[in-house]
């Protein structure tokens, strides 16, 4: 098995004491969370299934995304960082040769080489080991490692289909993007209930941008789409 380790919620957690102190501000203590973290997931993993090869993702910078829309994560502007989130994507850029890039996310990384791998050694020897939701638009196996989850998805091609476009229905309030507001699960669950091909899913959703943005739906229907789709290729 390949692991495809999306570690940049590995590294903002880490610069979080879970003390008195809200961060940690010795980087060594922030390196020590890290490093448990990183291979306690590892072993679990390595419990059930023959690990060959790790490759850890890390601290991508700029995002061709916010180009396409201003407002694509501008939630997060105020946002306050860790002092030491900085040097701890460093860290282990040096230490876990981790693999970033620039203009894209680091979740366009990952999905690149999902996609790339899955099609030299087989769709179920590589894993995406994630908390991002994102991922559930790829027909992957993944692992959500946080401690409510510790769950492995076995995610088919038709359950892949349907989250991506439910998912430009309910939008991603973590990127500031949201494009019917008041439209849930409930709402795209029923709305796709005759959806079984990306032709069926596309026609129905436009329909619905239609309805709301009128001359702008098929401008809108592409931003949305360009926002919420990974790069896998």
């Amino acid at each position: 098995m390949i692991l495809l380790i999306d570690a940049d919620s590995l590294v903002f957690a880490s610069c979080y004491s879970g003390g008195d102190e809200k961060y940690f501000f010795n980087i060594e203590d922030s390196k020590a969370k890290f490093d448990e973290q990183f291979m306690s997931i590892i072993n679990k993993l390595d419990e059930s299934f023959n690990v060959k090869e790790i490759i850890t993702f890390n601290g991508s910078k700029g995002n061709f995304r916010k180009k396409i829309n201003s407002t694509y994560k501008a939630n997060r502007k105020k946002q306050e960082l860790p002092p030491l989130l900085h040097e701890m994507h460093q860290y282990v850029k040096d230490n876990y040769n981790s693999i970033y890039g620039y203009g894209i996310e680091t979740d366009d990384l990952v999905a690149k080489y999902w996609y790339d791998l899955s099609k030299e050694v087989g769709r179920n020897n590589v894993m995406i080991v994630s908390i991002d939701k994102d991922y559930k638009q790829f027909p992957c196996l993944m692992y959500n490692y946080h401690y409510k989850h510790q769950c492995i998805y076995d995610i088919g091609e038709s359950t892949a289909l349907y989250n991506f476009y439910e998912q430009m229905i309910i939008g991603d309030t973590a990127d500031n993007v949201n494009y019917f507001k008041g439209k849930g699960k409930k709402f795209a669950k029923k709305y796709f209930v005759n959806c079984n091909t990306k032709y069926q899913y596309t026609k129905q959703l436009y329909k619905l941008f239609k309805e709301k943005y009128k001359s702008k739906a098929r401008e809108r229907y592409i931003e949305c789409y360009n926002l919420l789709k990974l790069r896998e290729q």
